[in-house]
């Protein structure tokens, strides 16, 4: 018996090995449920949503690029590597002074937009890779891209509802463009003021209740209890209405349903793109129906706003920390009496 024991504990011992072994050797860089990569035996492997992709390390870094959402334009920015831009989609969403510069010279071009890409313009740039989010539609676009020996990477940035994961794609930006230590320093910068800022939020004596979002048409759409800003609202040290939710996305109800979960909210954030509380309530009446409306404070994420380019949605997709900065401030502004906000701006 006792031999069998033994055995049976060596065989155990044994697959522990085997799968220690297996997992160590893989060498992937996590950065999330939809990133990874690994660089191994002189190739470049990434892993994006439902894409793999494999370069040879002698095609990487980039020299020669084309970005076909703003957002992306954040993660060049913070890298300093605006000059490796060839070529943007709907230029008018991008916020960043040198690229619209850029853009002004003439050494970058404006490539179409989410309606419709000049293709032949893409081809005649000759990038070296065009950045993407996935879209259905404009599948014959892609192949046409590909056809032409230009490389389409897909990226899942905007899905990323934990805001370090989201800041961490510039590592991947890094990897592709040749600033790797560029990356590490920005991403560990980040890193570490977010967890110093969610730690300060925490000495905070209050909680305050939450509210988040605006109406369109009939129907409030709410993050979800997973989302980014239901994150941040909780690393703030506040307290969402809808913190027990588990959706990684917007929950749909109407003004009743909202308005019964609203007893003793004292801040609403991301109320749209208002610019007065006048002007919100000539948008939808039943506003003024809610406390939070009258007694409370409401903000909107119009601090840093050009027409229709908001830098929220594009270096806040890296500063995860300077947003998390901004709800401290918020919330609990005796901990911050010096900031002032970034992204974020009072309704009045």
């Amino acid at each position: 018996m006792k031999s069998r024991i033994l055995l049976l504990f060596a065989f155990l011992v044994l697959i522990s090995c085997k799968r220690e072994q297996k997992i160590s050797s893989s060498d992937w860089t996590l950065i999330s449920n939809h990133l990874q990569y690994k660089e191994q035996n002189g190739t470049f492997q990434l892993k994006s949503g439902n894409f793999t992709y494999d370069f040879k390390t002698d095609q990487i870094p980039f020299k020669k690029i084309v970005l076909l959402n703003a957002s992306m334009a954040g993660y060049i920015s913070e890298l300093g590597a605006e000059n490796l831009i060839a070529g943007v989609s709907s230029p008018e969403y991008i916020y960043s002074d040198t690229i619209q510069n850029l853009l002004k010279q003439g050494k970058i071009l404006n490539v179409g937009s989410e309606q419709k890409y000049e293709v032949e313009k893409i081809i005649s740039l000759k990038p070296d890779a065009v950045f993407t989010n996935y879209i259905a539609s404009f599948d014959n676009t892609y192949q046409l891209l590909k056809n032409n020996g230009i490389k389409v990477i897909f990226l899942d940035e905007y899905m990323e509802q934990k805001p370090l994961e989201k800041t961490a794609y510039i590592k991947l930006f890094g990897k592709l463009l040749g600033k790797d230590k560029e990356a590490e320093k920005k991403y560990d910068e980040v890193e570490r003021n977010y967890n110093e800022l969610k730690q300060l939020a925490l000495q905070a004596q209050t909680k305050p209740i939450v509210l988040a979002n605006i109406m369109y048409g009939d129907i409030w759409y709410l993050p979800g209890g997973k989302t980014s800003t239901a994150h941040y609202i909780s690393d703030a040290n506040a307290e969402y209405i809808l913190k027990n939710n588990t959706e990684e996305k917007a929950v749909t109800m109407n003004f009743e349903e909202v308005y019964a979960k609203t007893g003793g909210v004292q801040y609403w954030v991301n109320a749209g793109n208002h610019v007065s509380k006048k002007e919100m309530l000539s948008m939808n009446s039943l506003y003024s129906k809610l406390d939070v409306f009258n007694k409370g404070k409401i903000y909107v994420i119009t601090g840093r706003e050009i027409q229709k380019a908001n830098d929220f949605f594009e270096s806040g997709v890296v500063r995860s920390d300077l947003i998390l900065k901004d709800y401290i401030k918020i919330f609990h502004p005796e901990l911050l009496p010096d900031y002032q906000l970034t992204y974020m701006k009072e309704l009045r």
